[in-house]
């Protein structure tokens, strides 16, 4: 197992050992630049604790500097495992005041060690943040309601530190910790898409930032049988298509996002590139990568522009449409061989396709569907090519989004002489496939492959049937749902209410650190302005998810609401889902509605109605801690939001077991 931390030895040995000779075991493992300053800072750290720690010579413990949090991209600077109570302590040397981004850095680190690490799961941790100047500053110990005794961060001076142990020793219960058992416990991560996609391009493999317990170990086996497969196909010369499927928050992108990283050097024979037709969350991980790279290299102290930082993500990850462009313009072979297509059962159909090469780019006639056309410009490589499809089920939620037959109809079509590896998962109903797998039952040239197969959610690391509750729900299973959700209530709450005010009080509560949390509601919901929320303002995605506490423009201002469009793909710690009167409950079933004018009308096609209940799968999923739904009361005086439209939704999520806030 590789080592985590810089510097790691027991407290008697820390005491005993020369302050030189540990800082020379930083700087070689830390690459840092070995600047003055960060030398001064280290020295200063080594001499506080060994001021304070000399009561603790005799003691059960053991200090780890530069502690690595692959999830989060950074290293804590000081764990302190002593006695019974494990100290996360971040120093701000020569700094007198603390500020809010400060305490919420040393919180994110004593919660991703509480939620990831398993040694860590069922002992007490107290993150502590020392301005070293500051004065005055009386140390205190605040526990805060979610009971799984992480406390709200202690603030301190130097001075102040021996004080905030002593009383983290005080507050909780004596039950020793043994430091060796602790650093040797695993690190299982759940990051989300965007803390993934940083910590890939940093250069972490998928096994380092993911969990690999029992029950989800496959996300590493699949992206591993992936590359094997692939460098098969390479070595045959064949031209092969992987579809890849997942419940909902399995890691499929985590899986393309590591093939294309692995392969992203031009000169590298399996070059790859991934793509997708997912506006926000390409906009969301180019800015998040770029602005993550400039910060790593003003850390080394070396210069990047964000211009040229954002340019080099582009090559890495794109929009499908661009790619699309490019192949349109020309007639040659792309210069990756291999294409990652995420969220593949949202590429548009033969229609869709045909209306917007006529209308946007003047081609008349176009005769292929999205799916034909760009396995077409893969097909151009004369040796060899692949394509991977990541595929959602229920997860079409706009106009013309083909689902995954289109695909495979494309190759048995087109592209007969191509392979076809598929997950058995995709002969399930939701993927709506039945007809074209069929088809394709006697062709030699298919394969089915268990590994290519994500079961387990890594999105609610909490909860890992919080997709089947959705689903049950969705589907009217209301027995199931029950079940599903008494299991889920325990680690995931699950709240319901008709304040939205309530709701945001909430999720403000249970939010600690930098957990992000925001308010998600349908496309459709038009009659939610008399509670400020009003679809049609367009939310900007990547100042939505990326902007701290201080923007108005982010999630947590609890101002501005995402929709499905805007969230797919992406996800919260918390979120508040507000629902409105374009899904109601009706008589044991579904009626669907979108505003017009000033009236609710029915939707009566198949097509719109699953896009509409898909909506509401997306916008029920995308919570990785817990969430609360809003259904408002309606108005007597108003006939575009009659009680009755909402009610009967409100009765339903009670029947299943959703707890009233």
């Amino acid at each position: 197992m590789r080592k985590r931390w810089g510097y790691g030895a027991p407290i008697s040995q820390f005491l005993e050992e020369d302050p030189d000779s540990i800082f020379g075991a930083l700087a070689r493992w830390s690459g840092f630049a070995d600047e003055p300053s960060q030398k001064a800072a280290w020295l200063e750290q080594i001499s506080i604790l060994k001021g304070l720690l000399h009561p603790y010579a005799v003691s059960v413990g053991a200090l780890f500097f530069e502690y690595d949090i692959p999830r989060l991209g950074r290293r804590a600077d000081t764990i302190l495992v002593l006695e019974h109570v494990l100290f996360v302590i971040e120093f701000k040397v020569g700094a007198n005041t603390f500020s809010s981004d400060a305490i919420d850095q040393v919180w994110d680190y004593a919660l991703d060690l509480k939620n990831f690490h398993d040694a860590s799961h069922h002992i007490p941790i107290v993150p502590v943040l020392v301005a070293t100047k500051a004065s005055g500053v009386l140390p205190c110990i605040t526990a805060g309601p979610h009971e799984d005794d992480v406390v709200m961060p202690i603030t301190c001076g130097a001075l102040g530190l021996a004080d905030a142990i002593q009383m983290g020793l005080e507050h909780f219960p004596r039950k020793s910790i043994d430091p060796v058992v602790w650093q040797d416990g695993h690190y299982h991560p759940t990051p989300t898409i965007v803390e993934a996609a940083r910590a890939l391009y940093a250069g972490h493999s998928v096994k380092e930032i993911s969990r690999n317990d029992a029950g989800a170990e496959n996300l590493s086996v699949t992206s591993n049988r992936l590359s094997h497969l692939i460098a098969e196909v390479r070595e045959r010369r064949e031209k092969a298509i992987f579809f890849v499927t997942g419940v909902p928050g399995a890691g499929k992108t985590l899986v393309g996002l590591d093939i294309a990283n692995r392969h992203n050097d031009e000169d590298d024979s399996l070059y790859s590139v991934y793509l997708s037709g997912n506006g926000p969350l390409v906009s969301v991980l180019h800015e998040a990568l770029a602005r993550d790279q400039v910060v790593r290299a003003r850390t080394m102290k070396k210069t990047l522009r964000i211009g040229q930082a954002r340019s080099a993500v582009k090559q890495f990850i794109q929009n499908v449409h661009h790619f699309r462009d490019d192949c349109l313009a020309s007639a040659e072979a792309p210069i990756e061989h291999i294409a990652l297509f995420d969220e593949a059962q949202r590429a548009w159909d033969l229609h869709q396709t045909t209306s917007f090469m006529s209308r946007k780019k003047g081609v008349e006639g176009f005769d292929q569907s999205e799916p034909a056309f760009l396995v077409s410009c893969l097909d151009r490589h004369r040796d060899w090519a692949v394509v991977v499809c990541l595929v959602g089920s229920g997860q079409e939620i706009n106009t013309g989004e083909a689902g995954i037959s289109e695909w495979l109809t494309a190759i048995r079509k087109r592209f007969d002489d191509w392979s076809v590896y598929l997950s058995p998962r995709l002969r399930e109903i939701e993927y709506n496939a039945e007809d074209e797998l069929h088809a394709l039952e006697n062709n030699p040239r298919v394969r089915w492959d268990e590994a290519l197969h994500l079961a387990a959610s890594m999105r609610s690391f909490r909860s890992e049937r919080v997709s089947e509750f959705v689903n049950c729900l969705l589907a009217l299973e209301i027995g199931a749902a029950r079940e599903a959700l008494s299991e889920i209530l325990p680690n995931f709450p699950i709240r319901l209410t008709r304040s939205l005010s309530a709701a945001k009080a909430w999720l403000r509560q249970r939010a600690r650190g930098s957990e992000r949390y925001g308010i998600v509601v349908s496309s459709q919901a038009q009659r939610l302005k008399p509670h400020a929320i009003d679809v049609r303002v367009k939310v900007d995605p990547v100042r939505w998810f990326l902007e701290n506490k201080s923007d108005v423009r982010s999630s947590y201002y609890l101002e501005d609401v995402a929709t499905e469009f805007q969230i797919q793909g992406l996800e919260l710690d918390w979120t508040c889902v507000v629902w409105d009167g374009d899904l109601r409950h009706n008589a044991g079933q579904w009626d669907y509605f979108g505003f017009k004018g000033n009236r609710w009308e029915h939707v009566r096609k198949d097509i719109r109605q699953r896009y509409l209940l898909n909506a509401y799968r997306v916008l029920l999923t995308r919570a990785r801690q817990g969430m609360v739904i809003v259904v408002p009361e309606g108005s007597d005086e108003d006939p575009s939001r009659a009680p009755s439209f909402y009610d009967p939704a409100y009765r339903l999520l009670s029947e299943v077991g959703v707890p009233a806030l």
